[in-house]
């Protein structure tokens, strides 16, 4: 039977990218866990709960990314070796400061929302509504923790001497 209204050939540059994405946030996912149980230092209590938050997260979405692609009637990729090979999010030690931490995940944002822009085009040349719905909602949140993670990432006295002028 079929529910889609989207012929199986012209979905596979979606699912493609869909799959590029899973192995994204399932490095990135391995990644906060590594730093959760690693961080060090006077942020320890903040951050150990934020990459707690930020792998939870991440774990849904990977679920939801997954389902996607079984919705449009593909296998999503599951092994971890084919996720190192595909994603452009890398392992990092997790033996870092918690400010190197952070600017490995800021970067690692970087590289996901490219990816997600990715499945976005690919599924509006062919009419996929539902995942530029998804990953629409995703880009939006990735979007705000970045700003979040780099407002942390500032020091305070240096921001508050640019009074009056744009935030960098």
């Amino acid at each position: 039977m079929s529910y889609l209204n989207i012929k199986d050939e012209k979905l596979l540059p979606t699912i493609t990218e869909l799959n590029t994405l899973l192995a994204d946030y399932s490095v990135y996912y391995q990644k906060l866990r590594s730093f959760h149980w690693n961080v060090l230092g006077h942020n320890f209590f903040d951050l150990h709960e934020l990459f707690e938050n930020m792998y939870n997260d991440a774990k849904i979405k990977i679920d939801e990314i997954a389902e996607r692609i079984l919705t449009l009637r593909h296998h999503p990729v599951s092994n971890f070796s084919d996720y190192l090979k595909m994603s452009s999010v890398k392992e990092s030690s997790p033996l870092i400061s918690d400010a190197d931490m952070i600017t490995t995940l800021m970067d690692d944002h970087k590289k996901i929302l490219q990816q997600m822009s990715n499945v976005v085009k690919k599924a509006d040349s062919c009419g996929d509504e539902g995942t530029i719905d998804l990953i629409g909602a995703y880009i939006r949140e990735l979007e705000k923790s970045s700003w979040m993670l780099n407002a942390w990432s500032k020091k305070t006295s240096e921001q508050l001497s640019l009074k009056g002028s744009k935030l960098k």
